[in-house]
């Protein structure tokens, strides 16, 4: 009887240590999740990712926008960045049916507004939101906020800077243009991503957009190498731009995730 006492209590204590094992790694390893949000009428959606620490110690967000037609889902795997920064808080919201400008002019796909005041400003409110709820329950680094989408995402990431630009540190949109606002830009870090064969949104008009920015940044004539693929234009004023040039299509490289987070780790907000 004593013996099989003993190991009753091995088997229990055995136990106790593993699950110790187990949250400890859980706890390193950060928590993916998906929360909502209720906007006006309508319960929104994100994929998220919050790492060891939030709780107590300044932590990076970075927001990731898909594409018309895209998914929080496959957005956030794609990328990836909970694996290139387990220190910050990734978030991939989900966007809602939306008439897309270029394709799907019904809107049976889901996307993201193209223009102030566009949908009511629903997806600005959604991001109000969510950020309000990270502030509230993570602690939140604002110096280290951070935005990148691809396609419609990106033009939703140029959105997010005009219209929220005091928030960011950084953004990285890809595949994207925001002729409609550009007025309302202010200098910012950022980071261009563009096909060299980009049937959709034509690399000549993503060219006007991004001489836009190194005029508005304030960046020099001449870049340098930053990463394959990628030229960093300094800036005086300290916001520089990173122009990732690709050969492919409407197509977000997987390469440029490694340095896009590159290029967010090392810009925080003065």
């Amino acid at each position: 009887m004593a013996k099989k006492r003993f190991f009753i209590y091995l088997f229990a204590m055995i136990s106790l240590v593993l699950l110790t094992v187990v949250n400890a790694n859980a706890q390193q390893a950060g928590q993916i999740q998906t929360m909502r949000w209720k906007v006006g009428d309508t319960t929104r959606e994100a994929m998220v990712y919050i790492p060891a620490g939030a709780n107590s110690k300044p932590t990076p967000v970075i927001f990731v926008f898909h594409g018309h037609g895209g998914t929080m889902r496959n957005m956030f795997n794609a990328h990836g960045f909970e694996k290139l920064w387990p220190e910050a808080i990734i978030i991939a919201p989900q966007g809602l049916n939306t008439p897309g400008q270029l394709t799907d002019p019904q809107g049976n796909l889901p996307g993201w507004q193209k223009a102030p005041g566009d949908m009511r400003d629903r997806d600005i409110l959604f991001f109000d939101a969510i950020l309000k709820t990270l502030r509230q329950d993570y602690k939140v680094d604002d110096k280290r906020i951070y935005a990148t989408g691809h396609s419609n995402g990106g033009g939703f990431t140029y959105l997010l800077w005009a219209m929220r630009g005091d928030v960011f540190a950084a953004v990285a949109p890809s595949a994207a243009v925001g002729f409609r606002f550009s007025n309302l830009l202010k200098p910012k870090p950022a980071m261009h991503i563009m096909g060299e064969q980009d049937p959709l949104v034509k690399p000549k008009w993503q060219k006007i957009q991004y001489n836009q920015v190194l005029k508005l940044n304030g960046c020099s004539a001449t870049g340098e190498v930053y990463a394959p693929m990628a030229t960093l234009y300094p800036s005086a004023s300290g916001n520089p731009v990173v122009l990732y040039i690709h050969p492919g299509g409407h197509v977000y490289p997987q390469e440029a995730n490694a340095v896009v987070i590159r290029f967010f780790k090392s810009m925080v907000k003065p």
